[in-house]
């Protein structure tokens, strides 16, 4: 009889791309062994691994009751039988949670153990000054040689759907504490759960949450301090004025993406000038309008936040219709779409997040944002509004402070000018032109509007050069 596969916990799915073929792989966590890459299946086209991909992570984060199986079989009829036949098969076990796992296709602990040893080298004298100064076991603050500091840190949650919560915990690895008391071995443990997912900075699934705060303190022997083991004092928190709150995860509005690694040298890429005079009018060419270093900085800025919120916002919102009156303040990016959007699905949401990446890396290759698509232009119009209402006091500071500075600086009204071929899709804002996104409409075929329609926001412009159909998403 063959042994009976191991049932791991799921993270997560992941796409890997090469040029000929695409892998969809799952990240699973078992008792058995370190947390383990297993195949799914494989894909020759990169757009559909992505797709199956965020439908998969759309599982892992549903109900049984509340699996909506019909994005999943539409992407199955565009698949060959086997890898829809294995994509089938992982989305049911995604709404599981769990995944089966065949002997020999993972790493045990004990298999780590066991190789430990081998190959192993004396001790060096420089392996030994090292061990040296790390921290001993059970050391006291006196026994330590470099300073140590305690860091405190308070979070409150509150659960809004602590089955959810519950879900999310089994699915990141979590599992009841277990113990001799049957009173305490408590399958709903959700405080067990919260502190499981919240030794992280992301959000958990079902919870709000209500504090982030910390503080820090070095320990000093001469006043008295210890190490919490060694303490004979309780190491409590005192929520007072030495705590600092932690920004928010979700809406950072000051600072770049933690996604960019690198702010781009914007006074190479954007060298200016200086105008022949100092008279804003004047049609001397030596005076046109220039996009300069500081204005492409804090619109490269905006792009690059305005990117992460909709990708966090999408993978919140999932397939759910944006409902503004019951959602205030939490789909900020979405909302502020026109109303006609309030339905989109997930993968809508994230070619819009798309979009303004895209925008964000013409300014970091040396170019202006030009728009391909409705998509674009929308969250062009959208940046350069976020940009403009946040006043010239909120951009010079940091290092766009040291960025050069130039008559030009900062006028997003001749941006609104330059950057687009017009501004047709602010009119789906406006209730006197409802219907007008339909090419159909009278008052579209007379103002030679287009195909404003949801649908069609990310089809190319055919008077720009498109971008890459294969380009995949930063996150």
């Amino acid at each position: 009889m063959s042994p009976q596969p191991t049932l791991a916990a799921l993270r997560s799915f992941h796409c890997e791309h090469t040029p000929s073929k695409s892998r969809i792989l799952a990240l699973v966590h078992h008792r058995e062994g370190p947390a383990s890459l297993q195949a799914v299946l494989t894909c020759r086209q990169p757009e559909l691994a992505q797709q199956a991909v965020d439908i998969l992570q759309q599982a892992i984060r549903s109900t049984s009751d509340a699996w909506k199986p019909e994005p999943l079989e539409a992407l199955c009829a565009q698949l060959p039988d086997a890898p829809a036949s294995s994509l089938r098969s992982a989305a049911r076990h995604a709404v599981a949670g769990v995944w089966p796992m065949p002997p020999g296709s993972y790493l045990k602990w004990d298999q780590i153990a066991d190789g430990a040893d081998e190959g192993a080298d004396e001790d060096t004298d420089t392996e030994a000054v090292t061990r040296a100064l790390r921290t001993p076991d059970d050391a006291r603050l006196a026994d330590l040689a470099g300073p140590v500091v305690r860091v405190e840190v308070l979070r409150e949650f509150h659960l809004h759907d602590p089955q959810a919560v519950l879900k999310a915990a089994r699915s990141a690895g979590w599992e009841p504490l277990s113990n001799d008391d049957p009173e305490n071995d408590d399958p709903q443990d959700v405080v067990d759960a919260v502190m499981w997912l919240g030794e992280t900075d992301r959000e958990i699934e079902g919870a709000d949450t209500v504090t982030d705060a910390c503080q820090g303190m070095r320990l000093r022997t001469e006043s008295g301090h210890e190490v919490a083991d060694w303490s004979e004092e309780p190491v409590v928190a005192d929520f007072g004025s030495g705590w600092r709150r932690k920004p928010a995860v979700r809406r950072v509005e000051s600072a770049m993406p933690s996604t960019k690694e690198q702010v781009p040298d914007f006074a190479a890429l954007f060298e200016v000038q200086p105008p022949h005079c100092e008279d804003p009018e004047c049609e001397d060419e030596q005076c046109e309008w220039q996009l300069t270093p500081r204005t492409a900085d804090v619109l490269y800025t905006e792009l690059c936040v305005l990117a992460d919120q909709a990708y966090d916002d999408s993978e919140e919102l999932g397939d759910r219709p944006v409902v503004p009156d019951e959602q205030e303040g939490l789909w900020g990016v979405f909302t502020s779409l026109p109303k006609l959007t309030f339905a989109a699905d997930l993968q809508w949401r994230r070619r819009f997040a798309r979009a303004a990446d895209d925008l964000a890396g013409d300014l970091e290759r040396g170019e202006w944002p030009e728009p391909t698509c409705t998509a674009e232009e929308l969250a062009l119009h959208l940046a350069v509004r976020y940009t403009r209402d946040k006043g010239d006091e909120d951009h010079a500071v940091g290092e766009h402070g040291s960025l050069p500075t130039h008559r030009d600086d900062y006028d997003f009204d001749m941006c609104a000018e330059v950057f687009f071929q017009d501004s047709d899709v602010l009119m789906l804002y406006s209730a006197r032109f409802d219907g007008i996104e339909d090419p159909d409409d009278d008052t579209n075929r007379d103002m030679g509007v287009g195909d404003l329609r949801a649908a069609a926001w990310f089809e190319p412009f055919l008077n720009v050069p498109a971008r890459d159909p294969h380009r995949g998403f930063r996150r």
